[in-house]
């Protein structure tokens, strides 16, 4: 049995898609003719238009140099692709925005299909921010850092990295080659004595006055040097400093410089092969097959390469490698700044506009090139064929995704293999900290980004949840169903965005089962199918019973791959579960009662503890005690006294 794959590697996937509704000759009728109504107050201008469904949400972004030429288009449905024209039948309405220039709406186009991921554009499912290497300018003593975020930190930021573990490692020998703090201003400021790091020669210990700002200085704009591509250059120099030391009979010294040169050699090795004049550059290859597409990019700074990362946008069956490229080109540099230079193995269509916009985003020239001979061809060659290989992987996990599926779909009697799975699984300790964990998996694996978890409130009442006391397994089965259930009612009462489950697993026997079917009843749902999987009479795995309305207990083959895959399915359920209960738990053990005061924040608490010592002696203050602490005011000290000295009630 195939693994089931885990789309949390591009985590921010959008929810399964719903299925397209039947097209009919009536409803694309009426899709046309809401356009051409549409189509007489449409302006010549370039902008940026979107297809509305019933519900309002949308159908299709694009942009146009002329709004009404391009929406005019589609009016004339019988020369569209039968796709297109289910894009028309669902259209009942139609947004414009005006814009300045082509390239402007080309911008707006690429924010608006990465924010909203609709339905019939080619979407890149992978919005996580890339880490950089910092190297901060916030304090006397800078640190060398890994981030990831918005730069709203001052500093030189060198990447990206194509992931953590690539970055982490960059670091680890860069604080051999320059050792430069990593540790945060709070615990630099506090330190009285040198740290670990600097034992193991990873800093050199500003913190305790062991090193002079000057030589400090040095290290840092060494460092900056290193990152900025001037690698030759220090290793040269370096070599001389221990070449002087040696014969200075300085030894030591000299095998600090040594181990300093072996370190910049090993961040080299970690980030590959040197190009020789590419300088920043990223290489992106885009390559389609069976439906599926995989954009495989490549990024060099300096000419070294930083790691490389796959993406797999969703498209529509007839898009071509050049549309796929023009669609991550335009997403992808919406929220990652385009380096001079952009190899690709396919133009795009309006290769030209599209440069204009990268230039226009980056604020500095940007060349899209497709090369045809050198070095930089063989960039592009190698980035296309890790694409091939990467989507080949791709395709043979989905079709052993999907044979999973269908043999589920045979072993519980399902009409037909469920697209949407949700498990459920509750996690407490004697009651306390009580959370239940739902997480989906479909076609494509573990849908981390449709996770959910749910605090349950003991004593608290819900449609169909009854009161709940600690301990209450069912009770907490049935909060979190009415809740969630009950939330999928008011968003989508029609099941049409694709997040109604087709299968509920529940990790449990007939009693949890009882539970969601009696909730599931009172809220008027129907056509779900429910199954609870439990562990045999020993609770040893292999021996699990399915458990599912008016039928006999259902018991598979051990060797089976569906129990298998059942059991991964609860393992992962299980394991969300836990650890979402044990973050609630030490969240809970480090809080204290002063947080349940309102108006009373981390700086406040801060101040209370530091002027008397424990939470008990806070409770014990009086107000005039309490307003000598630093950001106490008489309301904040009167708010604070009555919590803790509540007025009998009468």
């Amino acid at each position: 049995m195939a693994p089931l794959t885990d789309r949390a590697r591009n985590p921010g996937d959008a929810p399964a898609q719903p299925k397209a509704p039947a097209l009919t000759v009536s409803s694309l009728q009426r899709g046309a003719m809401m356009l051409r109504d549409a189509l007489r107050n449409l302006p010549l201008a370039p902008g940026v238009y979107r297809m509305l469904d019933r519900h309002g949400e949308p159908l299709y972004v694009g942009k146009a140099k002329s709004l009404r030429k391009r929406v005019a288009a589609y009016v004339k449905v019988d020369r569209l692709p039968a796709r297109l024209q289910r894009m028309v039948a669902a259209a009942f309405s139609l947004e414009i925005v005006t814009t300045n220039s082509e390239v402007e709406a080309l911008l707006l186009e690429s924010n608006l299909i990465k924010k909203l991921k609709p339905r019939y554009n080619i979407t890149l499912r992978d919005d996580k921010s890339f880490p950089y290497i910092l190297i901060t300018s916030d304090h006397e003593w800078p640190q060398v850092v890994k981030y990831r975020g918005a730069r709203a930190r001052k500093g030189e930021y060198f990447g990206p990295f194509a992931s953590a573990g690539a970055v982490n490692q960059t670091i680890n020998a860069l604080h051999r080659a320059f050792p430069l703090r990593s540790c945060p201003d709070s615990v630099f400021d506090s330190r009285t004595r040198p740290c670990l790091q600097y034992q193991i020669k990873r800093c050199s210990a500003p913190c305790v006055g062991r090193i002079t700002s000057d030589a400090y200085a040095t290290l840092v704009d060494e460092a900056r040097q290193f990152l900025s591509g001037r690698s030759q250059e220090i290793q040269e120099r370096l070599t001389e400093r221990m070449v002087k030391a040696s014969d200075s009979l300085e030894f030591e010294t000299a095998a600090a410089y040594r181990d300093r040169i072996r370190a910049m050699t090993l961040i080299q090795a970690r980030q590959g092969i040197n190009v020789i004049g590419l300088g920043d550059a990223d290489v992106i290859a885009a390559h389609t097959e069976a439906g599926e597409a995989c954009v495989q990019a490549f990024f060099f700074r300096n000419g070294q390469n930083f790691g490389t990362r796959a993406f797999f946008p969703k498209h529509a069956d007839d898009a071509t490698p050049a549309d796929v490229m023009a669609a991550f080109l335009g997403q992808f540099y919406h929220s990652h700044t385009a380096p001079p230079l952009v190899l690709v193995n396919k133009l795009p269509p309006e290769a030209d506009l599209i440069e204009q916009a990268l230039s226009q985003s980056a604020e500095a020239r940007v060349k899209l090139l497709k090369p045809a001979r050198g070095d930089k061809l063989k960039l592009v060659e190698d980035a296309a064929r890790n694409a091939r290989e990467a989507l080949s992987r791709r395709l043979v996990e989905s079709a052993s995704q999907r044979a999973l599926l269908d043999g589920l779909a045979r072993a519980l009697d399902l009409d037909e293999p469920p697209g949407r799975i949700e498990v459920y699984d509750n996690s407490h300790v004697q009651g306390t900290n009580a959370v239940g964990a739902m997480i989906v998996a479909g076609a494509e694996g573990f849908i981390k980004s449709a996770y959910r978890t749910f605090n349950i409130k003991l004593a608290r009442a819900e449609a169909g949840a009854g009161k709940i006391t600690p301990g209450d397994d069912y009770g907490m089965m049935r909060e979190v169903f009415a809740r969630r259930f009950g939330r999928l009612l008011k968003e989508d009462p029609e099941r049409q965005r694709g997040t109604w489950p087709d299968l509920v697993i529940i990790d449990g026997g007939a009693g949890q089962l009882s539970q969601a079917v009696e909730v599931l009843a009172q809220l008027g749902i129907e056509g779900i199918a429910l199954a609870a999987i439990a562990k045999g009479p020993d609770r040893n795995a292999g021996k699990e019973r399915i458990f599912m309305t008016g039928q006999a207990p259902i018991e598979l083959e051990q060797k089976d791959p569906v129990l298998y895959f059942l059991q991964r399915l609860r393992d992962e359920a299980h394991r969300f579960a836990i650890g979402t209960h044990r973050a609630r738990r030490a969240k809970a053990a480090t809080g204290s009662t002063l947080d349940e005061i309102a108006g009373i924040g981390p700086t406040r608490k801060r101040a209370l503890l530091h002027h008397f010592g424990s939470t008990r002696a806070v409770s014990q203050a009086g107000i005039e005690d309490l307003i000598r602490v630093t950001g106490i005011s008489g309301a904040t000290a009167r708010l604070i006294y009555d919590h803790f000295h509540p007025a009998p009630a009468r």
